[in-house]
This record gives C-alpha cells, sequence and structure tokens, in this order.
C-alpha cells in the first residue's frame, strides 16, 4: 500500500476506464435482458442475417428502437455484421451466439441470469437497510420472475448431464434409482431435477422440498402438466423432511451456500439418509481464501457481487445466519462441515462443469 497521494495521470485514466467498463457491462447486461425478453435473439437466430428494419417487422417492433439496440449489441461484439458500413447493414449471430443466446435446451445457454435482471438489480434499493442491520433478504424477494429466472439458468446444463454423466458415476445409488429408490431434492427449486429424474426412473419415488413459495407454485404446475405421479413438493416448513434414515439418495443442487443454516440442514440429511445412502452435493466452485477466488477465478467479482445481491442475502435472511455466501464452500469446507454432521466420506467426483463442483458424501 502507498501512503503517496499524488495523482498519477495514467493511473487515473485506466481507473477511470475500469470503473466505466463495469458500468458498461451493467448496461449491456440490461441490453441483453431485452434481447431475449422481446425475442430479437430468437428471432436473428432463424434467419441468415437482418436489418434493424427486417428484424423489427419481423417482431412488430419500432424499427429506431431495434436500431439502436442492434448498435450496442454490435458494439459489445455479441451480435455480428460484417459491414457496418453498409447503408442498412445486416446483422447476425454466430452459431456460438445462438448457442448461447437462443437455444434453451444447449448446455451453453445462458439467459436464466438476464432474465431475472431487473429482479436481481432491484435488490439494490432495500442493500443499504441489509448493510446496516445485517438481515437480508430470501429468494421469493425476487418475485416469481426470480424463479423462473433461476429455472432457466440451471435446467439447460441439468436435461443434458445430469441423467447420462452425473447420475451414473454415483456407483450402487445409480443403481437403486433403477431398480426403485426414495429421492429427497432439497433446494428443489421449480423442480426441474426433480421431475426430470422421476421421468427417467419411473420406479423411484421423489420428493422435492424448497421454502420458495414462487418456486413449489411453479413446481406443482410442472408436476401437473407433466403428469409425474412418482414425484411430490413441499415446503419443509410444514412438511418436515423425515429423521427416519429412510432416503436412499439426496440431492442438493447449488442451494447449500443459500442456506441460513446450512450446518443444521447438513445433520437434517444425515438423519434422513440411509446409513448406507448418498447424498449428492452440488454447488459452487470455491477457494479457502479470498487470494484464491481472485486469482484463480476471473469470474470472481461477478460472484462476489451476486452473492450480496442473491446468494448470501439469502444466507442471511434469518437473524444469526451462517452467511456462507456464493463462495463460501469450498471443498474443504465442505468435507468438514459434512464430517462434523456424522458424514465419513467425502468423495470429489470427476464432472467437468464451468462453475459447479459434485460431489458423493456418505455416512
Amino acid at each position: 500500500m502507498t501512503t503517496d497521494k499524488t495523482i498519477n495521470a495514467d493511473a487515473l485514466k485506466m481507473t477511470s476506464f475500469q470503473v466505466f467498463s463495469k458500468l458498461e457491462g451493467a448496461v449491456t447486461s440490461g441490453m441483453i435482458h431485452l434481447g431475449d425478453r422481446l425475442g430479437l435473439y430468437v428471432a436473428l437466430a432463424q434467419g441468415d442475417g437482418d436489418t434493424s428494419a427486417s428484424l423489427a417487422t419481423k417482431l412488430s417492433l419500432h424499427e429506431r428502437w431495434v436500431r439502436e439496440w442492434l448498435h450496442n449489441q454490435v458494439a459489445a461484439r455479441l451480435v455480428s455484421c460484417d459491414d457496418l458500413s453498409a447503408e442498412d447493414p445486416v446483422f447476425y449471430l454466430t452459431p456460438e451466439a445462438i448457442a448461447v443466446f437462443a437455444t434453451p435446451d444447449h448446455p451453453a445457454y445462458g439467459m436464466g441470469m438476464f432474465h431475472r435482471l431487473p429482479q436481481t438489480m432491484n435488490a439494490l434499493n432495500y442493500m443499504p437497510e441489509s448493510f446496516r442491520t445485517g438481515i437480508g433478504h430470501d429468494y421469493d424477494s425476487h418475485g416469481p420472475e426470480g424463479a423462473v429466472g433461476i429455472e432457466r439458468s440451471f435446467e439447460p446444463w441439468n436435461q443434458n448431464f445430469l441423467v447420462p454423466v452425473v447420475l451414473p458415476v454415483l456407483g450402487r445409488a445409480y443403481e437403486a434409482l433403477k431398480s426403485g429408490a426414495k429421492v429427497a431434492d432439497i433446494g428443489c427449486g421449480s423442480g426441474g431435477a426433480a421431475l426430470l429424474m422421476g421421468k427417467t426412473f419411473p420406479n423411484s419415488t421423489f420428493d422435492g422440498f424448497d421454502i420458495s413459495q414462487f418456486a413449489l407454485e411453479r413446481a406443482q404446475e410442472r408436476k401437473k402438466s407433466e403428469g409425474a405421479s412418482n414425484v411430490s413438493f413441499y415446503d419443509p416448513r410444514t412438511h418436515a423432511i423425515s429423521q427416519d434414515n429412510s432416503y436412499d439418495i439426496i440431492c442438493t443442487f447449488d442451494c447449500i451456500h443459500d442456506m441460513t443454516r446450512p450446518t443444521e440442514m447438513m445433520k437434517t440429511i444425515r438423519g434422513a439418509l440411509k446409513d448406507d445412502g448418498t447424498w449428492l452435493l452440488v454447488d459452487i466452485k470455491a477457494h479457502d481464501s479470498l487470494e484464491l477466488n481472485v486469482s484463480k477465478n476471473p469470474m470472481a467479482s461477478l460472484l462476489y457481487g451476486i452473492s450480496v445481491l442473491s446468494c448470501m442475502s439469502s444466507a442471511m435472511s434469518e437473524p444469526d445466519g451462517e452467511g456462507l455466501g456464493t463462495l463460501g464452500l469450498s471443498a474443504q469446507k465442505a468435507e468438514s462441515m459434512a464430517r462434523n454432521a456424522g458424514f465419513t466420506s467425502f468423495e470429489r467426483l470427476d464432472i467437468d462443469h464451468s462453475v459447479n463442483s459434485f460431489y458423493a458424501v456418505r455416512p
């Protein structure tokens, strides 16, 4: 740390650039939200190229607004254009951009977080009070669109890889699924993983638990639509997770770090799981220190910011919440907590994922 207070002109320019590049990212994120919400990406993906006029016509939108949006997108290098000097430039999406922006069943699809961007950023309005009181806000503070955004964020990868890649490496637990297992999905959200597993393994039964009323409403709607007779959804505050060691498998997908009482939840999971059962723990990749997270994760600033607005806010939404936050559950921390909860086996699974780590935890 320097004590010299003299301003270096070049360093000042670089600091200003850094600051306003963050603002550019925030504003362009808003434009991505609009592109998704208005169907602009899907319309672009369906053709060989569009002018602002043809794209506006496809969607019954005003050309001038579409033109300015396209200018933002091409300047941000998200939408492509081969000749910006043309009188009527033709804009298009590369195959890679189509996967990320306009293909909901592709594992790289990325519109979920942008779907809930207005709700996430709206948290800024009540964050000052959280900083003063220490009390955050649960996921229902983001409204029903927040639940849909979470669904759209995680389901593309799950739909592609959960059944063929993740579950088979669980060994005997996978065999139990095929023959008939009792499974709990704790923190099930809108039910995508539970419904997918229920459809794939009709001999097994699945109980989904979540405290988000918006997510549970969505899960019940999807269950009815899909006719899933072997899947049920509950609020654990009114239908407690049984402590009779009756579950063969328990899953937690990206939720332990969001919980106000993760230590208590791990003990609950141990009490619910059979002595020969398996807990599939999936959570955000994290290191054991700020230094490692910053130096090894290029998305650390994003994840710490999302933590303030969403994950840690949820984890501190009750007095004395443990507040793990988005990057709060490293492998070492998770193993220590699991062993303290009564588990004796903690195995990191060899599954490639850009954001998550996967563990098989057993009594």
